[in-house]
């Protein structure tokens, strides 16, 4: 197997083949871990590409990441090729499954594409302290990520609502570009 650390960073490199045999590999610790070791990933690995790029850079890379690991999270693990209402209900049970979040859509227009979620218990964010500020960048591609494997339309995903900026859900407005 190539080791995918070694090859040419132009290219894309990341597979869901990469993500490896989890039940195998880990044994007795199992396939979960606590939220708090998934946030300390991911808010120093935010700390260090802001310190590096500054916020927007830094804010944009973790929007690309999270709209990489929702193609490949749709493309691997949803049906996209059921209708909209069936694969939106997948696309619920499948999150709250594997604890990420309690998915709700609070609007579609059928006719545009725009959409409006709310992501309850949200991995990210939920129990963050309130800085008035959304946070939620990663999932905001995560979730365009998502619908563009399915519809195969572009879609510009943004948090208007987060539980850092007061709130106890997380909303996300989905237009197509």
């Amino acid at each position: 197997m190539d080791n995918v650390f070694l090859r040419d960073a132009s290219h894309n490199v990341f597979s869901w083949n990469n993500l490896g045999d989890i039940k195998e590999g880990r044994g007795d610790l199992g396939e979960e871990m606590p939220v708090l070791v998934y946030r300390l990933m991911q808010f120093t690995m935010l700390d260090v590409l802001t310190r590096a790029y500054g916020k927007e850079q830094a804010d944009e890379h973790f929007r690309k990441a999270g709209f990489l690991a929702g193609t490949e999270f749709a493309r691997n693990a949803l049906d996209l090729k059921t209708e909209f209402n069936t694969f939106l209900a997948n696309l619920q049970k499948t999150l709250q499954t594997l604890k990420i979040g309690i998915l709700r859509m609070e609007a579609f227009n059928p006719d545009n594409g725009s959409i409006v979620l709310t992501v309850a218990q949200d991995l990210d964010c939920s129990g963050l302290p309130v800085t008035n500020e959304t946070v939620c960048y990663y999932d905001e591609g995560f979730i365009a990520g998502i619908l563009e494997a399915y519809t195969g339309k572009k879609y510009d995903v943004r948090e208007v609502d987060c539980w850092s900026n007061g709130d106890r859900v997380c909303r996300f407005n989905g237009v197509v570009k």
